[in-house]
């Protein structure tokens, strides 16, 4: 036989009909031709994620000013920042005091004078207003820090992103002694009202249901009141500048000087006083990694002065440390260091983080 043999497996298995070559000639597929098929190099890959939103957080190493040097800083944002907890500070002291006026009227306590600034006749119910106003500060500082600088709330408070208790109470119970000393310096240095003229002006207390009740509003509020300053001015405005500026000393200026201007305008050595407390604590805060350190010593001074008031039934003084005389600076010029001194030296000993990780 000629030519080429068939191939064995030629008759094996028949030969199938041919498809149709087109998608609109398949009976059971009519909308097939209306189906794209993905590109190539999108198979079998998915799709890529959406872009990150946020909390960014700093590098590891950074410095407590430094922590708002995420990435996403933007001048805007500070700027942005400031001018919202402003107008926070507003809202809520407006809303705060219409609520605490119909309260009050529920309960039966008497407003102020027109004329006065004060909105309560009664000096407890007008210092725990103040009080109550100036702690709301914290969470609006720590939503701006969130949603407007977009990173973690708790970088505002120290490098480990939260609120070290621990480190804040033993910083407290320094401050203690060192501050018990200066007032009781102070009591007896600056003249008053005493029987020969240079003794400390005498105390009266209240009867003892007042006397319970202005300490309880005290020893309550105090700490969310000094805590809240420090967040405003040893926090957030120290980092706004850290977010753009490598010195960290144009923020310990400016919320020095703010620090001591929020305060009112007084005595010279009143504003030299707050001034320089008000360096060192922005030094301090540095140096230990948060807030801890002057928080602790910012509420002890102000448990101390507001528990002598309401020894002295003198609540209703409305004079604020840029009222201090002169003794008290050369006391502060002594104690503030002290403190700060003594704090970097047991924070070293215990190892307290100043860098984020």
């Amino acid at each position: 036989m000629s030519g080429t043999p068939p191939h064995p497996d030629a008759h094996a298995y028949p030969q199938q009909p041919q498809q149709p070559q087109h998608p609109q000639e398949t009976p059971h597929a009519p909308h097939a031709q209306y189906a794209p098929h993905p590109p190539h190099w999108a198979y079998p890959y998915p799709p890529p994620p959406p872009p990150p939103t946020g909390p960014f957080s700093a590098p590891a190493g950074s410095s407590y000013a430094a922590l708002a040097r995420n990435g996403g800083q933007r001048i805007w944002r500070e700027l942005g920042g400031t001018a919202l907890l402003g107008a926070a500070g507003v809202v809520c002291m407006v809303a705060l005091s219409i609520a605490a006026m119909l309260l009050a009227h529920v309960l039966g306590i008497a407003a102020a004078d027109p004329d006065s600034d004060a909105v309560f006749a009664d000096p407890i119910a007008e210092v725990a207003l103040g009080l109550v106003s100036l702690g709301l500060a914290i969470p609006a500082v720590l939503l701006v820090v969130r949603w407007i600088q977009r990173r973690p709330a708790g970088t505002i408070s120290s490098v480990t992103g939260r609120l070290r208790l621990g480190w804040l109470a033993l910083c407290s119970g320094l401050a203690l002694p060192v501050l018990g000393t200066q007032f009781g310096l102070l009591v007896w240095l600056v003249p008053g009202d005493g029987p020969d003229g240079t003794a400390a002006e005498l105390f009266a207390p209240p009867a003892l249901g007042t006397l319970l009740l202005s300490l309880a509003v005290v020893w309550l509020l105090v700490p969310f009141q000094a805590a809240a300053e420090e967040y405003l001015f040893r926090g957030w405005i120290q980092q706004a500048f850290g977010a753009h500026l490598r010195t960290p000393w144009a923020g310990i200026a400016v919320g020095s000087v703010l620090f001591a201007l929020a305060h009112g305008f007084g005595q010279w050595s009143g504003f030299a006083l707050l001034l320089y407390s008000a360096a060192w604590s922005a030094w301090l805060t540095l140096r230990t990694g948060g807030l801890e350190a002057a928080i602790g010593y910012h509420m002890v001074n102000n448990l101390l002065a507001f528990t002598l008031s309401a020894l002295a039934n003198d609540l209703a003084n409305d004079e604020t440390a840029a009222d201090a005389p002169w003794q008290a600076l050369v006391l502060e010029i002594v104690a503030t260091p002290l403190y700060c001194l003594l704090v970097v030296k047991l924070a070293e000993r215990r190892k307290i983080r100043t860098v984020s990780s």
